[in-house]
């Protein structure tokens, strides 16, 4: 996968994130990822916020996309670890997930990633290790 194309293409088999929660990927290359989710009634728990699930969920699927963007060259990655601060609520309609690679090596690829509203308020962070999996071709 080495298009943005190939990528959103790859990824619309990730049906939790894609149809499930409406994850869709704005923007993609290697060790970089921005997820986009406009959040309505099924994102929000019973107090009317956001679910944690759902910035979860946006920071994986970043993770992943990230992680795994040029695959062809590298081997592909799943998650190892992932680390949420939750900030504030989200006051916007609209939530981004931005994912970079810090170090990518032979086995793990550690991510941070900055969960931002269609307002730009830092509504969580989180960090992340993918594990580069053995190429079994």
């Amino acid at each position: 996968m080495n298009t943005i194309e190939e990528v959103r293409d790859y990824f619309r088999k990730d049906l939790y994130a894609t149809e499930t929660t409406g994850a869709e990927i704005e923007d993609a290359r290697p060790g970089y990822a921005k997820i986009r989710c406009a959040i309505d009634d099924r994102h929000r728990n019973a107090r009317g916020a956001v679910m944690g699930g759902v910035y979860l969920t946006l920071a994986d699927f970043a993770c992943g996309v990230a992680g795994n963007f040029n695959i062809g060259e590298e081997a592909p990655c799943v998650s190892a670890t992932l680390n949420m601060s939750f900030l504030t609520a989200a006051k916007g309609d609209v939530l981004f997930a931005e994912a970079r690679a810090v170090k990518s090596g032979k086995s793990l690829v550690y991510l941070h990633v900055d969960i931002t509203d269609n307002l730009g308020i830092l509504v969580a962070q989180a960090s992340g290790t993918n594990f580069r999996m053995t190429r079994r071709d």
